[in-house]
């Protein structure tokens, strides 16, 4: 690719740096889609929505129309807020002793992404000049959705992962095919219905008439009204001072707190003086994750449930914490196991202006209930409540569930420095820790934070071990070492999905921008 010094000096892959702008999403399409936005002059906002748009279509297995979105948004002029598109429970909940993870009952609240789309827009045109549309912004989304695209391969994985289960999901097997060129006219058609009336027609118009009787058919207790009362809140972020930066990450009911609490702890460390490759790099971050996560089930909507995020990041707290951990010794893992999948996505503007998001469906392929009229997989968002009534987590008419989405921005001087985000569910506080460390303790650019070996704690989709699981690519001393000190190590492939797809953008004070996808994914970062 041709170069000058002004614009792009490198793309590859998976990585690209630049100095007028940066996209970056588990998609390439998906990136190019947002990359576009930038250079027509449009803001990081709109660049996300436009992203984002064509990964509900990209990636139906992970993010939809029937899904929720976390965002965090910032700018040099000191704005800093996070836009919480969570949706909320049904006003009409049914008696569970159990919540189920799939099916129709496990379809128990509405989804917020389409309204956070709208609040962000509205943002864009208020704070930052923003003069795009949905119109606008839809366009590749509703051609990939109408025009067809071939399967990606995180697609095809989690078709072929889940192939004695989706034939049981109706409709769902008949509209995603595993391989070849997937097509949703449906969808297609609800994306026009968007662009053409606004986003509060999934809400309050036709859209919405026809989801809530798809919905009510299938057998969930989600009704129109419920939709009717489903907006995205703006909300200060939550922040902590770790070495010379301010992390930004979402307030409860998101798990945002938990990421801080482990950099917290390990700010404690000297990270920079233990090489990001060594066993002792290793221990020290799984054993502050694991201090860390000893109040996650705490995380509560804070409409229903106080929460003292303050003390949970106060430094005395964090200080104690850390001196619990013995650098030899592992202990337990003490979380209970959480399933979910959803995307990152990222994007900075030429004045700097950025946005970190997370869209999801939670489960892969959501609740597995597919409204066939509109092409829409909704989400089991639900199914992360608790029926114990002792629970901050317990199911409520109109509640938001706990929360793992969980995208930041890392603020130097008061300026957008670092975004980035994952996939994963309880991993996501993991990979961000070894990414932060290694981004900010140690300097490493942002596809060599993104291709070191990481590690999954606790239980997975194929795993019910509360294990240590590590990409083999470490090497034997290192695993060999950690198994000494106690932990249940176990060697998973290089570069594995159990992993995440994370995504970094780095803004650095020279002017340039260096962004990258995972290895791990099908996307890149675009610079333009």
């Amino acid at each position: 690719m041709a170069t000058n010094e002004d614009t792009l000096l490198q793309q590859s892959a998976h990585a690209a740096r630049s100095r007028h702008g940066m996209v970056t999403t588990p998609h390439r399409a998906a990136s190019e889609a947002g990359a576009e936005v930038l250079r027509r002059g449009g803001t990081a906002i709109e660049a996300v929505i436009a992203a984002g748009a064509a990964l509900t279509v990209l990636y139906p297995h992970f993010c939809g129309l029937g899904g929720d979105a976390v965002w965090i948004v910032a700018d040099s002029e000191g704005r800093r807020d996070a836009i919480m598109g969570i949706g909320q429970a049904a006003e009409a909940l049914p008696k569970l002793d159990v919540i189920p993870t799939r099916g129709p009952l496990s379809t128990l609240t509405t989804a917020a992404l389409v309204d956070s789309w709208g609040k962000a827009l509205d943002y864009s045109r208020t704070h930052w000049g923003g003069s795009e549309s949905f119109a606008s912004l839809l366009g590749d989304a509703i051609e990939f959705a109408a025009g067809g695209f071939p399967v990606s391969q995180s697609q095809a994985h989690w078709h072929a992962f889940r192939k004695d289960e989706i034939d049981g999901w109706p409709g769902v097997s008949r509209f995603f095919v595993k391989e070849g060129v997937q097509h949703q006219p449906q969808l297609a058609a609800v994306l026009e219905e968007i662009a053409l009336h606004g986003y509060r027609t999934f809400y309050e118009g036709d859209v919405a008439d026809r989801i809530a009787s798809g919905l009510e058919a299938a057998g969930s207790p989600i009704r129109k009204r419920d939709l009717e009362k489903t907006f995205a809140t703006l909300a200060a972020p939550l922040s902590l001072a770790y070495r010379d930066v301010e992390l930004l990450a979402p307030p409860p009911p998101s798990q945002g707190v938990t990421t801080l609490s482990i950099m917290g702890i390990l700010s404690n460390f000297a990270m920079q003086d233990i090489a990001p490759d060594t066993s002792q790099f290793y221990h020290l971050c799984a054993e502050a994750i694991k201090q860390a996560f000893l109040e996650r089930g705490g995380i509560a909507d804070p409409a229903f449930i106080e929460q003292d995020c303050a003390a949970w990041l106060g430094q005395d707290f964090l200080a104690t914490k850390a001196r619990k951990i013995d650098r030899n010794v592992a202990l337990p893992w003490p979380a209970p196991f959480r399933n979910g999948d959803t995307v990152f996505l990222a994007a900075t503007d030429a004045q700097g202006r950025s946005a970190s998001v997370l869209q999801s469906t939670y489960y892969d392929w959501g609740s597995g209930v597919l409204l066939e009229d509109t092409g829409i997989l909704w989400q089991n968002r639900g199914a992360a409540f608790s029926t114990d009534p002792k629970s901050p987590n317990m199911i409520a008419p109109g509640k938001r569930p706990f929360y793992t989405l969980n995208p930041g921005i890392a603020l130097r001087d008061g300026q957008p420095a670092i975004l980035y985000g994952t996939q994963g569910a309880d991993g996501q506080p993991q990979t961000l820790t070894l990414l932060l460390s290694r981004l900010i303790d140690h300097g490493l650019d942002p596809l060599s934070a993104l291709s070191a070996p990481r590690f999954l704690l606790g239980r997975t989709f194929s795993d019910s071990r509360d294990n240590l699981k590590i990409e083999q690519s470490v090497g034997s001393d290192v695993i060999d070492t950690l198994s000494s000190y106690g932990h249940g190590v176990v060697a998973i492939p290089e570069l594995s999905a159990l992993a995440g797809q994370a995504g970094v953008i780095k803004i650095g004070g020279d002017g340039w921008i260096d962004g990258a996808h995972d290895p791990r994914s099908d996307g890149c970062a675009v610079g333009v």
